[in-house]
């Protein structure tokens, strides 16, 4: 009488799991055009002439020698780039 039980219980398991699958759906892309539309890219023209040189700034008068210690302070090095 148990395995009477046991193989109901089997199938009625089997029946209920088997009722929960859901067809399987498969997407198909649209099909590619025929052929590649063309576009046309502009191609740059020849240089244009040379523009002059510009003015030099003004410049100022030397500073006074200094009397004193120099001192240099450098920024910190950067991190490696990784």
């Amino acid at each position: 009488m148990s395995q009477l039980h046991l193989v109901s219980a089997l199938f009625a398991a089997a029946i209920t799991l088997s009722a929960c699958d859901r067809p399987t759906v498969v997407a198909v892309p649209p099909a590619p055009s025929p052929s590649p539309a063309v576009v046309a890219v502009p191609v740059p023209g020849p240089a244009g002439p040379q523009g002059s040189t510009g003015s030099t700034g003004m410049t100022g008068s030397p500073g006074a020698p200094g009397s004193g210690t120099t001192i240099v302070v450098t920024p910190p090095a950067s991190a490696p780039a990784n």
